[in-house]
């Protein structure tokens, strides 16, 4: 639990950018949650289409005493806040063009769509659509095999 969930979810703390961070298909609150209590500074949107997930999001934020998150009950393609955000983030929702189709046009202008993937992508990599850069970091991960996580980047070219 502690590896796979909560150190995965941090490893990705030093790629976020901006203010705000939508995390899509947040689940229990992974990586939302853990990214929130170390960069309080920045506002979470923890989005899942499922209502008992997002209940459990709204409830360990509380209780935790994050202000900085809002638990939201919608799909990633028919979320509308009215705004784009500074950081993207989704851990194991979807393939890379699938994430991008479905959650793309959340990125603000800047932004960066962050997605944490096992193995590095290859495959999901080439099939990237236009009008996306990438890069890809390996993330280091206690606990985990050294190769075992990644994090492919995505900008608007």
């Amino acid at each position: 639990m502690v590896t796979i969930h909560l150190l995965d979810s941090l490893a990705a703390a030093p790629l976020l950018h901006g203010e705000t961070v939508l995390d899509i298909g947040t689940g229990a609150g992974f990586p939302g949650l853990p990214l929130a209590i170390v960069e309080p500074r920045r506002r979470f949107v923890l989005l899942d289409s499922n209502n008992k997930k997002v209940q459990f999001v709204q409830h360990a934020a509380a209780a935790l005493g994050l202000d900085n998150v809002e638990g939201v009950k919608a799909r990633a393609e028919d979320y509308a806040p009215g705004y784009r955000f500074d950081t993207v983030i989704a851990r194991a929702v979807a393939s890379l063009p699938r994430l991008l189709e479905i959650a793309g046009h959340h990125v603000g202008e800047g932004g960066v769509f962050i997605a944490l993937k096992g193995r590095y992508p290859a495959q999901e990599l080439r099939q990237i659509p236009a009008g996306w850069d990438y890069t890809v970091e390996e993330l280091s991960v206690p606990g985990l095999d050294p190769g075992s996580r990644h994090a492919v980047l995505l900008r608007r070219a």
